[in-house]
C-alpha cells in the first residue's frame, strides 16, 4: 500500500483521504444523485451548510475520523465515504464505522477496497485501534455483504438501536479486531 497524491493509503483502484471543506460541492452533488440508494439507511448532508457542519465534526473532533474513498482512475472522483465515530482510546481502543457508497460507484467493489484501507489505517499508526464496529439495519443487504467481505464477524443484535428516518431501528452488530487481521 503506497501513499501519494494526498492519499493516506491506496489500493489498486481507490485511495482514501481525509474530508476537506473544499470537497463540499462534489460531495453534495453525489449525495443528491444517490438519494434512492441511501434511503432509508442513511441521510448524508445534502446542503452546503449541512456539509460544512458534518465535515467540521470529522475534521476537528478527535473522537472522529472521516475518509473519502476516491477513484484513482477518474481524477480522484469521490466514490463514497467511511467515518470512524466514537473513537475511544485507553483500554478500549475502539471506534464505530459508518459508510456510504455513491450511486455511480455502487456495486463495483470500490467500497470494499476503501473499507479495507480504512481498517488497515485504523489499526496502524496514528490511531492504533484494537476494534472496529459496524452497526447495520438487518434489511440493508449491501452493507451487511460489505462487512462480511471485509472480514467483520456478526456479534449480535440490538433492538431499537439508532434513530434513523423518523424511527428507532434495530441493528446487527458486526466487528473486527486487529488480531483478526493478523491471522
Amino acid at each position: 500500500m503506497s501513499v501519494h497524491r494526498g492519499y493516506l493509503a491506496e489500493g489498486p483502484r481507490v485511495g482514501i483521504r481525509p474530508f476537506a471543506y473544499e470537497d463540499g460541492g462534489e460531495f453534495i452533488a453525489r449525495v443528491r444523485e444517490s438519494r434512492e440508494l441511501h434511503h432509508p439507511w442513511l441521510a448524508p448532508p445534502a446542503s452546503p451548510d449541512a456539509y460544512a457542519s458534518y465535515a467540521g465534526r470529522l475534521i476537528e473532533d478527535p473522537t472522529k475520523a472521516g475518509f473519502l474513498v476516491c477513484e484513482k482512475g477518474s481524477a480522484g472522483a469521490v466514490a463514497g465515504f467511511i467515518n470512524i465515530n466514537n473513537i475511544v482510546q485507553g483500554g478500549f481502543l475502539c471506534g464505530a464505522l459508518g459508510y456510504g457508497a455513491f450511486a455511480h460507484a455502487a456495486g463495483k467493489g470500490l467500497m470494499g477496497e476503501g473499507l479495507d484501507l480504512v481498517v488497515r489505517y485504523a489499526f496502524g499508526p496514528p490511531l492504533r485501534l484494537h476494534r472496529l464496529e459496524i452497526n447495520v439495519q438487518p434489511g440493508n443487504a449491501a452493507s451487511i455483504a460489505l462487512a462480511r467481505r471485509c472480514g467483520f464477524r456478526l456479534e449480535g443484535f440490538s433492538p431499537e438501536f439508532l434513530y434513523i428516518d423518523g424511527a428507532w431501528r434495530d441493528h446487527e452488530r458486526w466487528a473486527i479486531t486487529s488480531d483478526m487481521r493478523e491471522r
